[in-house]
């Protein structure tokens, strides 16, 4: 498991950068709109040619509209408009937030308890959170509204993976991504054609180079390797390997964005790395017990 992990935070870490340099050539929910229409369809299509079903039975369509709304729609809605202002590195170590809020989800919803070691791992990653971000707003780089805007999409995003592994979906990986992405897209577009259907795009190198990383290193290739590890660790464990990364994210920012890495910023990565180093300590090895409900 631990391989997949890092694979996938590698390819998530990549997807902030990838939408940078979209952003340099269309609005943000006009790039997020073609890249989970686009990314659908081909799963569409790859899933009609090896002949396997594609519609779910009845009783799947109101949690894949869940998982739509809150992975696709509300998540990554709200990720692209805020990196229109944000650092990739910053938004990247923001993603940290993800575990701390599936722990507080379990705590308060399903009052599931929280180890002190996890307790410590969390406070000191919020730590480093706070470090980056308050470097950030005092510089002038990043404004408290796109702060928010991440803050609610890691939200819906946690609750999301809470309701994936307590609600699992008798389903492929390849199909409940298929159809949380079309779903997501199916919301997204009015609200992108009601707000940016006047704010021109440029369908350049930039646009389609960031749109054919997106579709394939991430909305396809990340998410499967994402549903993999809730199914074999639980939404907990997974999570905390989004706390790696800042790490990646502030290297990839550095290189392939030139923006700026300060002591704070790695001070910020540490405590982050610390935090995740304390709170796997008392992560459980096995999944979580799941109640068997059926729809």
């Amino acid at each position: 498991m631990t391989a997949e992990a890092i694979i996938y935070t590698i390819l998530w870490a990549s997807a902030a950068i990838a939408t940078k340099f979209g952003l340099m050539a269309g609005p943000p929910l006009m790039l997020a709109g073609f890249r989970f229409t686009f990314a659908g369809v081909i799963l569409l299509i790859i899933r009609r040619i090896t002949h396997h079903p594609l519609m779910p039975p009845r009783r799947w369509w109101r949690p894949l509209f869940i998982l739509g709304a809150l992975n696709t729609t509300l998540y990554l809605g709200a990720s692209f408009v805020a990196l229109t202002v944000m650092p990739a590195g910053l938004f990247n170590l923001f993603v940290a937030t993800n575990p701390l809020m599936v722990l507080l989800v379990e705590r308060f919803v399903l009052h599931r308890t929280i180890t002190r070691n996890q307790w410590g791992g969390l406070i000191l990653a919020t730590l480093g959170l706070a470090l980056g971000a308050g470097q950030s707003i005092w510089q002038g780089h990043t404004p408290m509204w796109s702060l928010a805007l991440i803050v609610l999409g890691q939200t819906a995003m946690a609750v999301g993976s809470i309701y994936f592994h307590i609600r699992p979906i008798d389903l492929p990986n390849v199909t409940v991504n298929m159809w949380q992405l079309l779903i997501g897209a199916a919301l997204l577009w009015p609200i992108a054609l009601g707000t940016e259907r006047t704010v021109p795009i440029h369908w350049n190198a930039e646009w389609w180079g960031a749109l054919v990383w997106l579709i394939g290193g991430v909305s396809i290739g990340a998410m499967l390797f994402w549903f993999h590890l809730l199914r074999h660790g639980g939404a907990r464990q997974a999570s905390f390997w989004l706390l790696l990364t800042p790490v990646i994210g502030y290297i990839l920012g550095w290189l392939l964005l030139h923006e700026s890495f300060t002591w704070a910023d790695l001070g910020a990565t540490l405590l982050v790395i610390g935090g995740l180093i304390l709170a796997q300590i008392s992560t459980p090895a096995v999944p979580v017990e799941t109640p068997s409900t059926n729809y």
